[in-house]
């Protein structure tokens, strides 16, 4: 049995696991109605109070558990929970439901609890209706403690794959520490603090498979296949052998490439190749480093913004900018301004929509432009930043010229600004622009223009070329990189920058496939940007090609693609 995955694998350094099914109990626990006596009441309102302890006891805890380098707003997470806990306005009104009604302790919460959650769910404004998801945490932990609810044996969860309907960050580290060989949860998405922390522990996960913790079954051997996003259970030998061999394979692969990190990515006839890295976290620096990044050619920051009520401040801009900037000691910084809207929603101010078509509405530059109180303080963070480093700022989503003029109005303010307050920036900063609207990969040469550099967007430029929703289900089998139109939009933009004399380079997923790499070598792209974990795979394949040859398949390719399957002609390239 196969359960896929909607969400994402997050583990990028261990993307298989194999072990046995933990069906982990994480559901509301089961409270029934109970009552003391009226001589019981003080008592059982010391019990309450003494859960209440050791369950702010358990948070600090965890919270002192939490790896140095985790993203900030896991901390912030672990503290709304601590609050929520020592929030007298909830343990006082249960202690009034216990001497009023003489309910015990777990009677008296649960009461409490659904009347909350009730006034949650009642509430018009989507942040605040997702605060009922903390109070669930806050409530399960309380009512374990006061039930005496046993938790999972260490020694049984060692080396096994939890399932659960939905993880907490605190559950997260727990259980990390219980050496558990990763899990499954049936919600969750990419941008959720389970998914973050998941991924800045190293620890195998896949969030958002819908059904699997009602699919599978307690101590059935499961197989992660993280790259793919799926979970495999009841493998027969010959598939259980592979993934067991592939898991050693990929473990040994990963040793010998990063004995070569710091090789230079040469081609075989000796020309230099530029290998980036695109983050989402400052703690991904480290990840890009020790694959031997030459920079960073995307830093989406967007994360600065998830899972909050508040605007990022200026100076929280600039702290974790400066971080990266120092983690990346003298090379190359390109940071992305704000690309909210469509797939990356945030906060809501109540007044913001997402329109009837949000990839086609009021996103990234568009949105920057309209509301200057986000995008005025992260560009003088960034220009703060660039007195530390190599910084370039890059412009998401461009369609028309105007918008680079207009940004580049807001970019010589804050400059004027800065300089007038005798802040230090780099003056001469590179500000580039990505393509990944098809209007403007048929401009690039308009665009090449008055920009520094050019970065293509593939990600967003396939789902605009061919009119599909990437993250819609009963669409995304059409999202498909070998288009021909897909690869004729993007050769042209190449050709485009390189007339111009314009540096090219790509950050979309393309970047990182080896399947792509002959092909868009042979096509004239000289700088790859992609996640850290591909980068030793992509310079182990470009270390053995031959630019003059690619040039020539290129050609080739460009002219049959037409004709023949684009996929059938480059599996002929390998």
């Amino acid at each position: 049995m196969i359960v896929s995955c909607v969400g994402i694998g997050v583990g990028a350094e261990s993307r298989i696991a194999i072990g046995e099914a933990y069906l982990l109990g994480q559901g509301p626990v089961c409270v029934t109605p109970s009552w003391v006596t009226p001589l019981e009441v003080e008592s059982e309102i010391e019990r309450f109070e003494a859960a209440i302890h050791a369950a702010t006891g358990q948070l600090h805890t965890v919270r002192e558990q939490i790896p140095e380098d985790a993203p900030a707003d896991i901390v912030e997470f672990l503290d709304t929970h601590l609050l929520m806990i020592q929030d007298k306005a909830i343990s006082s009104s249960v202690t009034q439901l216990i001497r009023e009604q003489f309910a015990s302790a777990e009677w008296a919460l649960q009461q409490h609890r659904d009347v909350l959650m009730h006034v949650f769910e009642q509430m018009d404004d989507p942040y605040l209706r997702t605060r009922r998801d903390d109070l669930e945490h806050v409530v399960r932990r309380i009512h374990k403690i006061l039930l005496q609810t046993e938790d999972e044996d260490p020694i049984q969860l060692q080396g096994r794959i939890v399932l659960a309907e939905d993880l907490s960050p605190a559950d997260v580290i727990l259980l990390r520490n219980q050496q558990i060989a990763g899990f499954v949860t049936d919600f969750g998405g990419p941008m959720s603090h389970t998914a973050i922390l998941a991924r800045s522990l190293g620890l195998p996960a896949i969030v958002g498979a819908r059904g699997a913790s009602q699919c599978l079954r307690h101590g059935e051997l499961l197989v992660l296949d993280t790259r793919h996003g799926c979970a495999l259970a009841n493998c027969a030998p010959a598939v259980l052998g592979y993934y067991e061999d592939e898991r050693e394979f990929q473990h040994e692969r990963a040793l010998l490439l990063r004995k070569d990190s710091a090789e230079p990515a040469i081609t075989a006839d000796g020309e230099h190749i530029e290998l980036l890295a695109n983050i989402e976290l400052t703690s991904d620096v480290q990840a890009a480093v020790l694959n031997g990044a030459n920079g960073i050619g995307l830093y989406r920051t967007e994360f600065l913004y998830m899972n909050r009520r508040d605007i990022p401040d200026e100076e929280e801009h600039y702290a974790a900018y400066r971080e990266v900037v120092d983690g990346m000691a003298g090379k190359p910084v390109t940071i992305r301004t704000l690309d909210l809207g469509a797939d990356k929603q945030a906060f809501d101010n109540g007044q913001r929509t997402c329109g009837g078509n949000p990839a086609l509405g009021l996103r990234a530059i568009r949105l920057c432009l309209k509301e200057p109180e986000l995008f005025h303080p992260q560009v003088r963070a960034i220009l703060r930043a660039s007195a530390h480093g190599d910084v370039r700022l890059m412009l998401p989503m461009l369609t028309n010229v105007w918008e680079v003029e207009q940004a580049k109005k807001v970019i010589y303010r804050c400059q004027q600004e800065l300089r007038a307050e005798g802040i230090e920036f780099d003056a001469s900063m590179p500000i580039g622009g990505m393509i990944e609207v098809p209007a403007a990969a048929l401009s690039a040469r308009v665009f090449a223009e008055p920009l520094d550099f050019l970065s293509i967007g593939t990600n967003d430029l396939i789902q605009y070329t061919l009119a599909i929703d990437r993250v819609d289900d009963e669409v995304n089998y059409l999202y498909d990189p070998f288009h021909p139109a897909v690869l004729q939009l993007i050769h042209h933009v190449i050709r485009e920058a390189a007339r111009a004399n314009t540096p090219v380079s790509m950050c979309g997923e393309m970047a990182g496939d080896e399947r792509f790499v002959p092909l868009l070598l042979g096509m004239g792209l000289r700088s790859f940007s992609m996640q850290p974990a591909a980068l030793l795979d992509v310079k182990q394949q470009l270390r053995s090609q031959q630019l003059s040859a690619l040039r020539r398949k290129a050609d080739g390719f460009l002219q049959q693609m037409y004709e023949q399957d684009p996929l059938t002609l480059l599996s002929h390239w390998h």
